[in-house]
């Protein structure tokens, strides 16, 4: 007996482009889910569901008593109902696409696995009363949900030859080193909010044991250092005349930052307030969507990839004139 999605596989055959929206569907939705998790924190609902998996003692939803907090942290539960129906779709995209790319199958199932293990930790979240350093671990984990989204995305607008590279040793490790870097700024922007006044809820909760303006400077440090890597490896590839996608890619990344620094900026000048707060939490998503692809253009993957055009006919036979 087949497994359902052999079954489905068997009798559709989406286009290439329906596979590729299902992975951008997945993406986006990856970068939806850190935002109301960010409204969460930021309306002070963290608890407006005191216990998991239920919402309460008595409900499995929210209620009328619950207020508005309450119908806020449920909305992001659902929300997670939602990522994994786009997850889903993209599975069996990439399963039922002919010819088989198994690589893309992978993928999907590793969208899945990592939405389940954060939906767990969504969970121990309410059960510690947002214990802050669990609180990170569940936003670095959505931000690995959205690493494998932003790969996925850009493995179904390639083929699946072999990785050939398009610059030199030298830029790729640059290219390497910086998202390095750019992960740091990530982990470190943890600190920074778990140590800050956006406790997630308007009761006593536990903070991180950080000097704010400490963690803020080596943070800003951190971004300084980004930036000016970006910048350099922007001139570099202009020096060496690079490919114009690898290039295109350095200047998103370098523009995605500027923007975000800011916002980053003015936040830490006005007392953080929520919107700005919310704002430089989309923008860590983007920062770190354009990174990656930077990372990914340094390489491409042999063989055209899969277009929704038709064959292109075949060219008459050579005749011969005796």
């Amino acid at each position: 007996m087949r497994n359902p999605l052999a079954s489905v596989a068997a009798r559709w055959t989406p286009r290439p482009e329906t596979v590729r929206r299902a992975a951008l569907a997945a993406l986006v939705m990856s970068v939806v889910i850190v935002v109301t998790g960010g409204a969460v924190r930021l309306t002070g609902s963290g608890l407006g569901c005191d216990t998991w998996p239920k919402c309460s003692d008595e409900s499995l939803v929210a209620t009328s008593e619950m207020g508005f907090h309450g119908a806020i942290e449920f909305g992001n539960r659902l929300m997670a109902y939602v990522v994994s129906a786009a997850a889903g779709w993209f599975i069996v995209a990439a399963r039922s696409v002919k010819p088989r790319r198994r690589s893309l199958t992978r993928l999907g199932w590793a969208q899945f696995w990592v939405i389940a293990f954060n939906g767990v930790l969504g969970g121990i979240t309410v059960l510690t009363e947002l214990n802050p350093f669990i609180v990170a671990s569940h936003f670095l984990a959505a931000m690995a949900l959205l690493t494998v989204t932003t790969v996925s995305w850009v493995r179904a607008r390639e083929g699946d030859g072999p990785p050939r590279p398009l610059v030199g040793v030298p830029v790729r490790r640059a290219v390497a080193g910086l998202t390095l870097l750019a992960a740091a700024l990530v982990i470190v922007g943890t600190g920074v909010t778990g140590s800050g006044k956006h406790a997630g809820d308007d009761s006593e909760i536990e903070r991180m044991p950080f000097d704010w303006d400490t963690i803020t400077r080596i943070h800003s440090a951190l971004a300084w250092l980004v930036v000016l890597g970006t910048l350099a490896i922007w001139l570099g590839l202009r020096v060496v005349d690079a490919p114009p996608a690898v290039l295109a890619r350095a200047r998103d990344l370098l523009l995605v930052l500027l923007a975000q620094g800011v916002i980053g900026y003015v936040q830490y000048f006005l007392d953080e307030p929520e919107l700005l707060v919310g704002m430089h939490l989309l923008g860590a998503t983007l920062v770190w969507i354009a990174t990656l692809r930077l990372l990914l253009s340094t390489r491409e993957r042999e063989g055209a990839p899969p277009t929704d055009d038709p064959p292109a006919p075949a060219p008459p036979p050579l005749t011969t004139v005796s």
